[in-house]
């Protein structure tokens, strides 16, 4: 019997499907391709998205999705966001009505502008007492390495969040808890954001000064975007906020400061989407993320010059952190 299953054998997907192997579950991992999944039973590899990383040898494989969730009493949802309500339908009617769904995802639905974890109780139906997120400074890779990093499970209930904590937790892997879900979802999405942005930076030339001031000017965006919407303002001082803001925006391995920084040598968004093997959530989230913000009256520069670099609209080497903020403001954050 699969006590655990992950849906998306990305690298993140993949990634998280070792960390609960190696935390003593059950656990079978539902790829969309044969290839990947036959690859991963046989040999313990996922080459294509985790070049040179030993899986574990119980870790299991499928693109059978009823044989991958039928059975689980948790399943981690690691698929591209905006593809995550399709999903849901091929899921909803395979699972129990007591099984935990768990969001590993930073993105924000397009059209509804809703996070994910409202997208699966939209579709599900669950109680959000099921429901929980995962986010925190995760690069996939350097996990993979079992290279030392932290989490945080989010959940409006404690047992889920509590659960879900203990069920990821290894010696490489620490799961914190909070019960914030709009400021640790919001915070996962809203670095993405400034990562492209830092990697058009990147991508121009400019130095560490304007990275610097990006990400400083970026978090007081994320911060005043999320308490718009009832975050809790400690959330973006934490793992889910500042700790990957951080990560996202310093890491070559981050996908979204790596279509930032190919936006920043020039290259129109379609060419960028094509060089990019995996989803950067950041590029589909900018244009939700800026209608959510001006529905709550938020301004938010930065991202908006990332919405004018994707649109042809601003060029890149204009890209300006000052812009962020009114000449008369007090500079405290």
């Amino acid at each position: 019997m699969t006590d655990i299953a992950v849906v998306g054998a990305g690298s993140w997907g993949t990634t998280f499907a070792k960390i609960l192997v190696d935390a003593g579950g059950d656990v079978t991992l539902w790829a969309r391709r044969s290839e990947v999944a036959r690859e991963i039973r046989e040999t313990s590899r996922n080459s294509d998205y985790l070049r040179g990383i030993n899986l574990p040898s119980s870790l299991t494989a499928t693109t059978d999705l009823e044989e991958a969730v039928a059975s689980a009493h948790t399943v981690y949802l690691a698929v591209p966001s905006q593809t995550l309500r399709e999903n849901l339908e091929a899921i909803t009617p395979l699972i129990a009505p007591d099984t935990r769904l768990v969001s590993l995802m930073k993105g924000v639905e397009s059209g509804t502008g809703l996070r994910m974890s409202q997208v699966i109780h939209d579709v599900t139906a669950l109680p959000l007492e099921r429901i929980a997120v995962i986010s925190g400074p995760n690069l996939a890779l350097e996990i993979a390495k079992e290279q030392p990093t932290a989490a945080v499970a989010s959940s409006v209930d404690a047992d889920t969040a509590a659960a879900v904590a203990k069920q990821a937790t290894t010696a490489y892997f620490r799961m914190f808890v909070n019960y914030d879900v709009v400021g640790t979802e919001f915070g996962g999405v809203l670095k993405n954001l400034i990562a492209v942005a830092v990697g058009i930076a990147d991508g121009v030339g400019y130095g560490e000064n304007t990275k610097a001031s990006i990400i400083t000017r970026g978090l007081a965006e994320i911060s005043a975007f999320a308490a718009a919407f009832g975050a809790e303002p400690h959330t973006m001082s934490g793992l889910a906020g500042l700790g990957d803001l951080i990560a996202t925006c310093e890491s070559p391995l981050s996908r979204n400061n790596t279509a930032g920084r190919l936006l920043g040598q020039g290259y129109a968004l379609d060419d960028v989407v094509r060089r990019m093997n995996q989803t950067a959530e950041g590029l589909q989230a900018v244009t939700p993320v800026l209608e959510l913000a001006s529905s709550r009256g938020v301004s938010m520069p930065i991202v908006m010059q990332v919405q004018q670099v994707l649109h042809g609209e601003l060029d890149p080497a204009e890209l300006a952190p000052h812009l962020a903020t009114d000449s008369d403001e007090p500079q405290g954050e």
